[in-house]
């Protein structure tokens, strides 16, 4: 009897082992495959305090958990199930929704660089037929809009994930994604929280500390003005990185998967340049590709958007006729 017992906890400690193993494992894949969507993070992060600029303080963090809670939605419940079904029964597909998603990210960085040099012609807004919104109104339709965002970026960080995960189970390849559609969500979105509510902070701490005697402020109250100074700096930081990050990824799995589908091309002149100038790979090596898919990245999304901004114009000019 005893003997059996002590069978039966051997074997319930080798299968929680077993299990715990089996969850390092998934959390390692996932931290490991997440890096590599690390572009798509970052934008993320810079795009999301956006849309709850200008509102009300005590409204900035429960719009930002219900744009979490649609994020989550869009990864487990759209995203997921339909990259699973790809990889099932259309594997082949998957490059050419990399090489589409890696344009896209090509496509917002080169924007951003291009309205940033004041290369893009001015957007002419229109004011007719809009009318006041009510508050929920409003909150409703700030969380449609970052959500249909949030479906793309999402997408890019899931496919991209998924790229990484060829070796692995189908069983294992799921719990991953899972994982990482967490963390992901988690990650970004407490960022977000932690970042929009800084100046807030700052604010607070400033005028619960402001010394009777203005012109001697207490320590606390230099150190709330500066969290409001240099928010905004912060924001500017996180929206170049994001777009650099951007066009790095993107230009990569662009160049990545036009190799796997047999445009070589631009992987061997990139790799003619990594061993011209790094010929001894490393940290060296990694920089001069990167450098080159950030290139690449950028000229095609200047094209992409030039085509765009053209197609746009021609389109108005023949609805103005």
């Amino acid at each position: 009897m005893s003997g059996g017992l002590v069978a039966l906890l051997d074997d319930i400690a080798t299968l929680a082992k077993a299990t715990a193993s089996s969850i390092d494992d998934v959390a390692s894949s996932a931290v490991k495959v997440s890096a590599k969507a690390v572009g798509v993070v970052i934008d993320d992060t810079a795009v999301t305090p956006q849309y709850v600029s200008g509102l009300s303080p005590k409204r900035e963090l429960p719009i930002i958990g219900k744009i979490a809670k649609a994020s989550l939605i869009n990864k487990l419940v759209v995203i997921l199930p339909v990259a699973l079904l790809l990889t099932w029964f259309a594997p082949q597909v998957l490059p050419f929704l990399l090489i589409a998603g890696g344009a896209y990210l090509c496509f917002e960085g080169g924007e951003k660089v291009l309205e940033a040099l004041h290369w893009l012609p001015e957007h002419e807004d229109s004011a007719e037929g809009t009318a006041p919104q009510s508050a929920e109104d409003l909150e409703k339709s700030i969380v449609s809009s970052a959500s249909r965002t949030d479906l793309i970026l999402s997408s890019e960080i899931m496919l991209v994930s998924m790229d990484g995960l060829n070796a692995e189970s189908m069983s294992m390849r799921v719990a991953i994604l899972i994982a990482v559609a967490f963390f992901m969500t988690f990650f970004v979105y407490g960022i977000v929280a932690v970042l929009v509510r800084m100046d807030d902070f700052g604010l607070r701490l400033a005028k619960g500390a402001t010394h009777p005697d203005d012109n001697h402020p207490g320590p606390a109250d230099n150190i709330g003005r500066g969290i409001v100074r240099v928010m905004p700096k912060i924001f500017n930081a996180i929206g170049v990185v994001g777009t650099v990050a951007m066009l790095w990824v993107g230009g990569h799995l662009v160049i990545e998967n036009l190799a796997k589908v047999g445009v070589g091309v631009f992987h061997n002149v990139v790799s003619t340049i990594e061993h011209a100038l790094a010929s001894g790979g490393g940290f060296l090596g990694w920089l001069v590709e990167t450098a080159c898919a950030a290139v690449f990245g950028i000229v095609l999304g200047s094209l992409i958007t030039g085509v765009v901004v053209g197609v746009s114009l021609l389109f108005r000019r023949g609805r103005g006729h």
